[in-house]
Formats: C-alpha cells, structure tokens, sequence
C-alpha cells in the first residue's frame, strides 16, 4: 500500500482517481474506483442535470465526485447547487477559470480540484483555495494544451512547495500502468488522475468499437486537433485542442477548420451519428497517448489494484523492464 498526503487527506486506499471524462465516466466507473481504493468522479462535463442525476443513482451510496468542464458551467445555473447538495466527494474543475464558484463550493464544505495546464493556472488555482491541483500534460486524452507532463508536475510541484505547502498535487497525461504512478511520486506528486487507462474499462460507457479500436492503437496513431468540437458544435476555448486516435475525419478536416466550419450543417450530423454508432472513421475516439499501454479491457477495480501494486514495487526497488 502506497501512503500519500492524497489517501491520508481523501481517506483512500491508493494514491489514484479517476479522471470524469465527459459522456465516459459515469456513476458506475465512478463507484468501481472508490470501492478498489480510489476515489471515482462523474464526468458531469457539459452540465446534462438529468444524466448527472442518474449517474449519481448508478453510484449508489458509495463517495464519489463529480467534475465539470469549468466554462459550460458558467452557462448552467442552478448545476452546481444541485451537484453540491449530494455531498459529493470532491468537486472537480477544469478549462476555464474557477474563481466564479469557488464561494458556493467553499460553502458547501466540498474539497475543490482544480485540472491545470499550465503553471500561470496552477497558481491562480492555488490562491483561489484549491485543495487539489491536477497538472495534465499533453500526452493526456480529451481536452488539454501543449505542456508535458515531465516537466509540468515537477515545476509546479516546486512552486506549491515554497508557497503554498498545504496543497496537494496530482499529475495527469500519460498514466496507464504502475510504471507511471510511482513516477508521478517522484517528480513530487500526492498522487496521480487516471483518464484512457479507466476509460477502457468495462464500466466505462464507452462503445465497444471503439474500445476495440484503442486496443489496437499505439500512442503513435493520436492527434491532438479541435475538427471533433467544431463536428459537436462546441465552444470551447481556442486554447484547448483534443487528443483522439487519428481516423478519415481528421485526415479530412484537420488543419482546415475554416472549411469544416462552412460545412458544419452537412458533417456535424454525420460525426454526431458516427459517435453514437461507434463509427470509428467517421467519429473520433477519444484517448490519449498512453492507448499504446492499453493491452485489453478490464475491471476499473483490477486496474486501479494492478496499477498501485506495480508502483509499490518498483517504489520498493523493484525494478524490470516489461
């Protein structure tokens, strides 16, 4: 058993949370990480109350958090309330700024986790009161920007080391196996948040084609690209690209948004089908760079105790090569 300031603060097993991936992660993932010692977190993403409510009754009475994409929770009144109501766990922000909701979450008593890409955003989370910063770098799937997790974690590390010592740090991108946990500790994180290697789970509520297409994916066939927002018809940020595995679409589109964008009422409806049939060439998968380290689909418990059993190991010295 690995002993952190994460599991002693959070009261968990392992030093590991599951990232809440939008439309992948919900209440039952979320329940399977806390019962294996982690802690599980609702993708509550783009604020659909009605899902997130049926999420949290799929969880049941195990803890678990919920996260949400920060700027579509700033167009989504009374979400928040309603998500802290249930207590959860934690309360999970990512890509935009916290400061609007840092009063009502304060005031519910529900620890803040503030996801950043960059250590500018990772202060600004820290003096805003976060319990908890995620430094995510580039390899990560989804939504993210352009710094790498090696050198992100430990720079903000060091800066929360000398000003703000009380608050935890976890790393995100690129952690798939045991291998990336014990190295996460020790470039100076509490612990780390885990995204592709839960979303092929089996309680991930992700399509069985595409699971089956990340299975066969190296970290090689990823791209990091904004063609599938514009398909949704998204908002999001300029700042933030997505990492998904490369198919026809963004052989198509990327690198040509302006023309994707004038045909958006023809391809939009096309992508959006493609996703929900798990259409593989005509939406996109979403995952990062450590697909390459996905071997098979598995039980979210047996990930989460595989994966904290290899880093005790090697944190124990011991040491091989795969």
């Amino acid at each position: 058993m690995i002993k952190t300031r994460l599991t002693e603060r959070f009261d968990l097993k392992h030093p590991i949370l599951s990232a809440p991936m939008a439309r992948a992660a919900g209440g039952r993932l979320a329940a399977a990480v806390t019962r294996a010692g982690g802690l599980g977190f609702i993708g509550g993403s783009y604020c659909d109350a009605d899902w997130i409510a049926e999420q949290f009754a799929e969880a049941g009475n195990t803890a678990v958090g919920c996260g949400f994409i920060t700027w579509a929770l700033a167009g989504a009144p009374g979400v928040l309330d309603a998500v802290l109501a249930r207590k959860p766990a934690a309360l999970f922000l990512s890509f935009g700024d916290p400061a609007p909701f840092v009063p009502a979450i304060a005031a519910a008593n529900v620890p803040l986790i503030c996801q950043v890409q960059t250590l500018r955003d990772a202060q600004h989370a820290a003096d805003l009161g976060a319990a908890v910063i995620v430094a995510q770098g580039a390899e990560a799937g989804g939504h993210g920007e352009a710094r790498a997790t090696m050198t992100l974690v430990p720079e903000v590390a060091d800066w929360l080391g000398r000003t703000h010592p009380g608050t935890l740090l976890l790393a995100a991108g690129g952690i798939a196996d045991g291998r990336g946990l014990a190295a996460a500790l020790m470039l100076g994180a509490d612990g780390v948040l885990v995204g592709s290697r839960l979303w092929a789970s089996d309680e991930a509520l992700v399509h069985p084609d595409m699971l089956r297409a990340a299975v066969r994916a190296t970290g090689d066939d990823t791209i990091r690209s904004s063609v599938m927002d514009v398909a949704r018809r998204l908002s999001w940020p300029e700042r933030y690209a997505c990492r998904v595995l490369k198919n026809a679409f963004t052989a198509r589109w990327h690198g040509r948004l302006d023309d994707l964008i004038a045909a958006a009422e023809v391809e939009a409806p096309k992508w959006i089908a493609g996703f929900e049939a798990g259409d593989i060439d005509a939406a996109n998968t979403f995952v990062g760079e450590a697909v390459g380290l996905i071997d098979a689909v598995r039980p979210a418990g047996e990930i989460v105790e595989t994966m904290a059993a290899e880093a005790a190991g090697l944190l124990a010295g011991g040491w091989r090569r795969h």
